[in-house]
C-alpha cells in the first residue's frame, strides 16, 4: 500500500489511510478525479455494461456528486488531509453510500439486491481492493452462509469501517 503524500504522519493500518490508498488508484500518494472515476470505468468493464446502461449512468451521476463533495475546492485532487477532514458518518450517510450503492448495483447482474461470490470479487477488484482476500471479505459479510452478500450488509460494513465501528469485514475489505 502506498502511503498518501501528507504533512500528517499516516498510519497505513487505519481505516481512513487504507481507504484513501484504495482511492489513489495510480499509487502516486494523491487521490485525483481520474483515480476516482477509473474505479467506475473498471466496474463498468467488469460487468460488461455499456455507456448507455441506466446503472452506469447512475453510477457516474452519484460519482460526480461524491467527487464534487470530496473535492470542495475544485482543484481535481483530494489530499489525505482533505479526505480525513471530510469523511465521517454524516458524509457516508448522505453522499458515499449512494456512490458505493450504485457501484454495487452495477455488479448485481440479476438486480436481486445481493452479490454472489464471483460478483463480489469482481466488484472488489474493480474498486481497487486487494484480490488475495476477497474470499475472507465475502465470508465475513455472508453471516447467514447463504452464499450472498446483500447491498445493505455491504454498505453497513463499509460505513462501520469508515466510522471506526466494529465492521465484520473491516481489515479483510481493504
Amino acid at each position: 500500500m502506498t502511503l498518501p503524500r501528507t504533512e500528517l504522519q499516516a498510519d497505513p493500518t487505519t481505516p481512513k489511510a487504507r481507504i484513501y490508498a484504495m482511492l489513489d488508484t495510480d499509487g502516486d500518494g494523491i487521490a485525483s478525479r481520474h483515480d476516482y472515476f477509473v474505479r467506475i470505468d473498471r466496474a463498468q468493464r467488469a460487468t460488461g455494461r455499456g455507456d448507455d446502461d441506466p446503472l452506469v449512468i447512475a453510477a457516474r451521476a452519484t460519482g460526480e456528486q461524491a467527487w464534487a463533495a470530496m473535492d470542495a475546492n475544485g482543484d481535481g485532487v483530494m489530499t489525505y488531509e482533505e479526505y480525513i477532514a471530510w469523511v465521517d458518518a454524516e458524509k457516508f450517510d448522505n453522499i458515499c453510500q449512494y456512490a458505493l450503492g450504485a457501484l454495487f448495483d452495477l455488479a448485481d447482474a440479476d438486480q436481486d439486491g445481493a452479490l454472489d461470490r464471483s460478483q463480489f470479487t469482481a466488484l472488489r477488484q474493480a474498486l481497487g481492493n486487494r484480490a488475495d482476500n476477497a474470499d475472507a471479505a465475502f465470508d465475513a459479510l455472508d453471516g447467514d452462509g447463504d452464499g450472498l452478500v446483500s447491498r445493505a450488509e455491504y454498505l453497513a460494513s463499509i460505513r462501520a469501517y469508515v466510522t471506526g465501528e466494529d465492521s465484520p469485514m473491516g481489515a479483510a475489505l481493504y
